[in-house]
């Protein structure tokens, strides 16, 4: 039985520019077409392939599979999945080499996603507040099914990990790699500060204490016994 672990990560917002090539994109979500002064249109970066301040980082592969199961997606707001809580939608994605190199010598690599608004009265003010950059925060919500340990490979959700993230362990410091995407859901506008890498941070789980990796191990052993 494989355990799927649903994620959700920080993002920041910017405003866009409304090209042909776009306006087309935007149109194969639309019942009606729209026009360039229907609709308002920006950027965020979702994710990306650093290690994080949780220890964490997503492959090259999951920011490829991200940026295929994330166009079409809604955008809402607080991660409330309500029908009127819909906001904008995703029209397109694609992953971006900036040219720099991660902390571990790799190319550093974004996924940045494009979203569009239909111009209404009531939603003026928050199109006015992320041009005027009050709304930058955001946060992807999806799904992995893969966080293998830096040091011995294991996926974590699977089977016990004794290495702590963030420590060193024979001059290597440990850190997991999120991977095997299950699924991407929404992405939610919030109110959350900006964290490193373009406002990146992930809501996943603190450092787990004696008592918890010995819970782990317990919960582990019973569902194997099942299976």
């Amino acid at each position: 039985m494989k355990k799927v672990k649903m994620i959700q990560k920080n993002t920041l917002i910017s405003s866009g520019v409304v090209t042909d090539e776009a306006l087309a994109q935007i149109n194969q979500f639309a019942l009606t077409p729209l026009t360039v002064e229907q609709i308002f249109t920006f950027k965020a970066v979702l994710c990306d392939n650093e290690v994080d301040r949780t220890w964490e980082r997503f492959s090259d592969d999951s920011l490829e599979k991200l940026a295929k199961l994330i166009v079409g997606r809604t955008v809402i707001k607080n991660h409330v999945p309500d029908a009127d809580n819909q906001v904008a939608r995703i029209y397109s994605a694609e992953v971006v080499d900036t040219g720099q190199l991660t902390g571990y010598g790799t190319s550093y690599k974004q996924l940045m996603a494009f979203c569009y608004m239909v111009k209404t009265s009531s939603n003026a003010d928050m199109i006015a507040e992320i041009s005027g950059g009050i709304r930058k925060e955001g946060s992807i919500s999806c799904s992995i099914n893969s966080r293998s340990c830096s040091i011995c490979g294991k996926n974590s959700l699977e089977s016990y990990c004794s290495h702590r993230p963030g420590k060193v362990y024979d001059g290597k410091q440990c850190h997991f790699v999120l991977d095997g995407i299950a699924d991407a859901y929404e992405f939610s506008l919030v109110a959350i500060p900006a964290q490193r890498n373009a406002g990146i941070a992930k809501a996943y789980e603190p450092e787990t204490s004696e008592i918890e990796e010995l819970q782990q191990k317990i919960r582990l052993h019973l569902l194997k016994s099942r299976m």
